[in-house]
């Protein structure tokens, strides 16, 4: 394995499951870093970070967890002055947070799970990514791992792990064609939970 230490953020279990086999292949043993504050409900924030804990034992990896659950950010709109788009504000988040963990913590360079995703913002993630790296002076190695996506959620389906249906923020479920589904799979009153 390499000597270099490498801090890989991840979004979910399902998303991290190719970077890591990848980086894995590569011989980097990445550190996994779970920063997610966009998650909502505070059940799904939960559920995500125990299914990436399993993803974790199961690649034997270290993974850090960040207690951070900010749905005010998302409800007040604190966005639309600086962004002009939550999904800029979310990636900017937990790219800067990500860059200064790595280099608070002596990783050479750090990566995002977000990368695999055909349904996120590429540019608007890599560009944050390196505003990060500048800022704080860590290297951000980017890879596209889009193209292999499914076979990701194949791997996933194959450890068991839940596979959520939105990106993660109270609009997002809003947006998505399973939310009524979703909702059910709640344990409390949806209104509760938001």
């Amino acid at each position: 394995m390499s000597s270099e230490r490498m801090l890989l953020h991840a979004c979910c279990a399902p998303c991290a499951e190719y970077p890591v086999y990848d980086l894995l292949n590569q011989k980097i043993r990445p550190d996994v870093l779970y920063f997610n504050p966009n998650i909502h409900p505070r059940f799904e924030f939960d559920r995500r970070k125990e299914q990436l804990e399993k993803l974790a034992d199961l690649r034997d990896l270290s993974c850090f967890y960040i207690d951070d659950f900010r749905i005010d950010d998302w409800l007040s709109h604190s966005w639309e002055g600086k962004y002009g788009s939550r999904c800029l504000m979310c990636y900017d988040i937990r790219m800067d947070f990500t860059a200064k963990y790595a280099k608070e913590n002596g990783y050479q360079s750090f990566s995002t799970s977000l990368l695999v995703s055909p349904y996120q913002n590429h540019e608007a993630i890599i560009e944050a990514a390196k505003r990060a790296a500048e800022k704080y002076a860590v290297r951000f190695d980017y890879t596209d791992w889009r193209p292999n996506f499914r076979a990701g959620q194949n791997m996933a389906r194959e450890d068991g792990l839940y596979r959520q249906k939105y990106c993660g923020c109270i609009f997002s479920l809003e947006d998505s064609e399973f939310k009524e589904k979703i909702i059910r799979s709640f344990p409390e009153n949806w209104e509760a939970a938001r």
